[in-house]
């Protein structure tokens, strides 16, 4: 593949990530967000998971600097105009992805395919919004990136065989595994994960069980890593809430309501990790 760089739009706790990875396979990235503090912020970020790496030996000390001079952080989106790849990972709201699209669509060089990390929209319609439906894909890594092997790369109805094989290989250069899905609410993480969450916020609505002892029995009785509830925290319960909306929508069928505890921790404010509440406090 003739790929040498990389444009990531958004240096959020997705983008930067992305952008890590790209930079740590050799790849040169322009990382873009609208202000420079969202860019200084993605950086020390990138800064501190280099380290993480280099502690668990996952990464030579003396290879951090090459990996930080890859990176080209921005705030002029035409600067994008030179990536060979593109990733959108801004916030999953429709109108946000439109306008970002559509400006990267016209900015990026014809032959470029423009790839989403959309989590739960769907990809056909993303890619209508563009010029380039046939170099359109979805490209959903899991959080936190530079930790998580698995990439969902999602064929839109109009993705053409050349865009899906190049980014099928692309994230297998990231050291990624990519799973081919096709287009359809949640793709398969969110569809089959976001339930069990909800499932999960019933439980403690209900009064079966503490959020504690929920955790408690996905953990020592499923052999999950983290429980639900903790999940939940941890991706937002605001961003679950949204998910569920999509599937809702999307596919029609009441199960997928979001719960009406998480509904009101959002309104609450409580949004997990990043609020210092959800189902649990952090301090």
């Amino acid at each position: 593949m003739a790929i040498q760089r990389i444009g990531v739009i958004g240096a959020g706790t997705m983008g930067n990530g992305i952008a890590h990875v790209f930079a740590r396979a050799g790849y040169d990235v322009i990382l873009r967000d609208v202000e420079e503090r969202f860019l200084q912020r993605g950086m020390e970020t990138i800064g501190k998971n280099l380290d993480r790496e280099i502690k668990k030996g996952k990464l030579a000390e003396a290879d951090k600097p090459g990996v930080l001079a890859r990176l080209k952080p921005v705030t002029d989106m035409s600067t994008i105009a030179a990536a060979d790849f593109a990733v959108e990972a801004v916030p999953e709201k429709l109108e946000i992805k439109r306008a970002v699209l559509t400006e990267a669509d016209r900015l990026l060089r014809p032959d470029v395919i423009l790839a989403s990390n959309t989590s739960s929209i769907s990809v056909t319609t993303l890619a209508a919004m563009t010029k380039r439906p046939e170099r359109f894909v979805g490209m959903h890594f899991m959080n936190p990136v530079p930790m998580m092997v698995l990439v969902e790369v999602i064929r839109a109805l109009q993705t053409g065989d050349a865009a899906f094989a190049t980014t099928m290989e692309l994230a297998k250069r990231l050291g990624k595994t990519p799973v081919a899905v096709n287009d359809a609410p949640g793709f398969v993480s969110n569809r089959v994960l976001m339930p069990l969450i909800n499932e999960a916020a019933y439980t403690v609505m209900e009064g079966v069980a503490t959020p504690e002892a929920v955790d408690a029995v996905m953990k020592l009785g499923m052999n999950h890593p983290m429980g639900p509830l903790e999940l939940a925290d941890f991706i937002g319960l605001d961003v679950c809430v949204d998910i569920m909306a999509v599937l809702l929508e999307g596919l029609g069928d009441p199960k997928y309501r979001a719960c009406p505890l998480l509904k009101k921790y959002v309104a609450a404010g409580w949004l997990g990790r990043k609020s210092g509440r959800g189902f649990y406090a952090y301090t």
